[in-house]
């Protein structure tokens, strides 16, 4: 039997249904106040989020729901973790443990060098889209979220909300998913564990059911600065780098070759194999003097099957035969090869109950699975079953004039309504 049972359409949700609008007075105003109100926080990733964090933290006590915190180090970041309790209203009893998750990132990627119609951060209507930036990524989905807890609130009250609703706020994600993992340590330690979770990232509010993990990495090649009539005497650093290089592209493309035919379940992925790119690079001064330095990064983005390690394991082999070769002429010289970030995979294997009641309430059967790495793999890797939907189109994310469709808000709010009775 299904955790959530009961799901259906009741006269509340008539009028959150999925159909196009025909006016502007037909959209949700409730979320687009609080899409308007959550854009207008700066939120980019290198500023703090806590101006946001305390109004959402106001707004949820005068709904008298319980609240809980995680800072970063230097406390000026938050993430917020927002329980309604289920329970019998007859003995007075709450129930924390369990329940759903509503998990969303409040930082948005910078604007620096974009070319903006109105201003990024005040929401701007125009036709039947909302600009701003964190419309779709994902601001839309939170507003949504918040819209919907008054009326949680009110079922938990009255003893009718049969299982606990959570909503997750986290820092930090648009720079390696920073701040999830101090909300999972959090919940690990006051012994929360929650059935099953959702991350509204933008999917035109289709079921993601897996998604590829990221790792990022720095690899620096100490060489030895000469003259260059004196190469001899030098350890090109550009050289030793340009031949890493070649061997991570070689690598990516036997993944290319290996990963495309070991699973049918890959077909779903819109890059079905794991993927290598070298993305950045810089080294040398002047073109008379042999470089002594030469740094670029790759990014890993692997499949759910597979681990850093089977791509570290051939990288660290090759990084120490060029590091010997390079020792050799010059003792001080080397290869360093550090990880910067480091995101997991989300997985399909456990969410089998979580896809079913999705596939009930938007009678859609499709799954996807996708290239980008969310919050959802650290989710499954605390043994919480998680999908991605959410308003918006990934599409949007991170341009100029970045926007939502208000249609989509609208599925969202009719999508959390049916959720929320399928906790009843």
């Amino acid at each position: 039997m299904s955790l959530y049972s009961g799901v259906h359409n009741n006269k509340h949700n008539d009028k959150h249904n999925d159909s196009q609008p025909n006016s502007i007075t037909s959209y949700p105003e409730q979320s687009i106040d609080w899409l308007t109100r959550l854009i207008g926080f700066d939120t980019v990733s290198r500023h703090s989020n806590l101006a946001l964090i305390k109004d959402v933290q106001t707004y949820c006590e005068q709904l008298g729901l319980m609240i809980d915190l995680t800072f970063n180090e230097a406390q000026d970041k938050a993430n917020l973790f927002v329980t309604v309790p289920a329970g019998d209203n007859t003995n007075g009893a709450a129930i924390v443990n369990g329940g759903l998750v509503l998990s969303g990132h409040s930082d948005v990627v910078p604007v620096d060098g974009q070319d903006w119609t109105s201003d990024p951060f005040t929401a701007t209507i125009r036709g039947s889209r909302l600009y701003g930036r964190g419309a779709c990524d994902m601001k839309g989905f939170i507003a949504c979220a918040l819209t919907v807890l008054p009326r949680a609130a009110e079922l938990s009250k009255s003893g009718k909300l049969k299982r606990p609703l959570h909503l997750a706020l986290s820092f930090d994600e648009e720079v390696g998913c920073l701040g999830a993992p101090l909300i999972l340590a959090d919940l690990k330690a006051r012994g929360i564990t929650p059935d099953y979770c959702i991350v509204g990232e933008p999917t035109n509010m289709a079921m993601v059911v897996a998604h590829k993990g990221i790792a990022v990495y720095r690899c620096r090649v100490h060489g030895k600065s000469a003259h260059s009539s004196l190469t001899a005497q030098g350890v090109n650093a550009i050289s030793y780098a340009s031949r890493l290089v070649g061997f991570v592209d070689d690598l990516a493309e036997e993944l290319n070759q290996r990963d495309g035919s070991l699973d049918e379940g890959n077909a779903l992925f819109d890059v079905p194999y794991s993927t290598l790119s070298v993305g950045t690079i810089q080294g040398g001064t002047a073109t008379n003097i042999v470089p002594n330095l030469c740094e670029f990064t790759f990014d890993y983005r692997n499949l759910p099957h597979m681990t850093q390690e089977d791509i570290l394991t051939p990288i660290q082999a090759k990084v120490a035969e060029l590091s010997a070769q390079m020792q050799a002429r010059a003792p001080e010289t080397g290869i360093e090869l550090l990880q910067e970030v480091g995101v997991p995979a989300m997985t399909d294997s456990d969410s089998t109950e979580l896809q079913q009641l999705i596939v009930a309430l938007t009678k859609d059967n499709q799954r996807h699975k996708v290239a980008y790495a969310t919050e959802g793999g650290q989710f499954t890797n605390a043994g919480i079953p998680t999908i991605i939907c959410g308003p918006g189109s990934i599409e949007q994310a991170h341009k100029a004039d970045e926007y939502v469709e208000l249609s989509e808000l609208e599925r969202c709010d009719s999508f959390l309504q049916r959720l929320l009775d399928s906790c009843c």
